[in-house]
Order: C-alpha cells, then sequence, then structure tokens
C-alpha cells in the first residue's frame, strides 16, 4: 500500500489535491512536501531558470496546511501522481520522489521586513495580461528554446503596476488560485527574497544574483 498523508478533515485533503492539480500544469508539475511540527509545506515551482543565463526569475508558490503532528517529512514527488487516499482525509503518495533543482533553493523562515501592499486585482490584471502577451509572441511551430525564451522575457520583466515585482509573481498567483475576489496582498522581505502574501496562499520570489568574471587587477610591485 502506498504511503499516505493524514490531514485533520476531508475539507483539507481536497484542497491539497486542488493544489497540486494546478501546480501539475506548471513550471516541471513537480511539489515539495514538507512536514513538521503539525505543519505541512507545499511548495511548487511555477517559474524557475532551467539554465545558469536564462533570466526567468524564480518564483514559487506555497501553501501550509495542518497534518499528523506525528509525521515529518521532505521530498519531492511529480504533483500529478497524489491521489486520494483509502480514508476521505488521506492523500496517497507517489511509490517514488522526483528530482527538481529547484527545491534545494529554501526561502528564509525568520527575519521577514514588511514591504507595502498590494491590490489584488493588479497582480489578476498584470497575470492575464501577460498570457495573452506570450500566446501572441509565441509561433504556432515554436520550438522548446523559443517558448522559454518568450515567457523568460515576459514574466522575468518588473512590472511597476505591480511594485517592480516580476511578472511571474502575479502569473504563479494567478495560475495557483490564490486569487479570489476583492483583497489586499501583503509583502515581506527578507535579503533577496521577497514573499506575496494572500488568503489561499503565498508567492515567493528571489532575485537572481549573476556571477561571472571579475574586473583584472594588477598585483605584485611595480
Amino acid at each position: 500500500m502506498s504511503a499516505q498523508l493524514l490531514f485533520l478533515d476531508s475539507p483539507t485533503a481536497a484542497d491539497v489535491l486542488v493544489f497540486a492539480q494546478r501546480a501539475a500544469r506548471l513550471g516541471d508539475g513537480a511539489v515539495r512536501l514538507r512536514a513538521t511540527a503539525g505543519t505541512l509545506a507545499i511548495t511548487s515551482a511555477p517559474l524557475a531558470p532551467q539554465t545558469l543565463l536564462e533570466s526567468t526569475p524564480t518564483v514559487l508558490g506555497m501553501r501550509f496546511v495542518h497534518v499528523d503532528p506525528e509525521l515529518e517529512c521532505d521530498l519531492v514527488v511529480d504533483a500529478a501522481a497524489l491521489a486520494p487516499g483509502d480514508d476521505e482525509r488521506a492523500v496517497a503518495l507517489p511509490d517514488s520522489a522526483v528530482t527538481a533543482a529547484w527545491a534545494g533553493v529554501s526561502p528564509p523562515r525568520a527575519g521577514w521586513e514588511p514591504g507595502g501592499v498590494l491590490d489584488a486585482a493588479a497582480l489578476a490584471a498584470r497575470a492575464q495580461w501577460g498570457i495573452a502577451a506570450v500566446a501572441e509572441a509565441v509561433p504556432d511551430s515554436a520550438g522548446e528554446d523559443v517558448v522559454r525564451l518568450v515567457r523568460a522575457q515576459v514574466w522575468g520583466e518588473p512590472d511597476a503596476e505591480i511594485g517592480g515585482l516580476p511578472r511571474g509573481v502575479a502569473f504563479a498567483a494567478f495560475a495557483l488560485g490564490f486569487i479570489a475576489g476583492a483583497e489586499t496582498a501583503t509583502l515581506h522581505r527578507s535579503g533577496p527574497w521577497t514573499r506575496v502574501t494572500l488568503r489561499r496562499g503565498h508567492v515567493l520570489t528571489r532575485t537572481r544574483v549573476h556571477s561571472g568574471l571579475t574586473e583584472v587587477r594588477l598585483t605584485g610591485g611595480a
């Protein structure tokens, strides 16, 4: 019998499956499940760079739900492989885990400072604009490299209408179902990370640190 996650009630289990179904259609389709002290953090990466030179931002979607206090786990699985368990409060795990580069990049747990507020309607509007822009810019016969380049350009662009955040933050909030009606999102920052918090979940993005050759300097005596 497959291993299962046991939640406190059936609505929570159903909510986790809905999140997984949405995450399965985004990015690499994987989710990270990290449980400790009765809380399960479920994380997906609707956007993440696949190469060092790619301009796609790292954008994570995260939900926190109550789970069996005795559960301790940290694994990455195919979101589409999560299924209802043999109990209405349970979610069955796939038989094997997967790997995802973004799962090795964990946002800080503390040290967050208030960073203002943002209208959820603005996030929805910029997400819809970006979806239309990607669809218009991608040719019908475009290969994967072209699609990735277009998506990086559209979603990686800082957008003044959402406080200068990369437009991919709006995409993640919209695609994961975090935006529901009128709401004011709160922003918090910690180092290179920014967190956008809505009632249904959190979207986190990290400023990329580009590495390269440093300036050549003379050393030694003249």
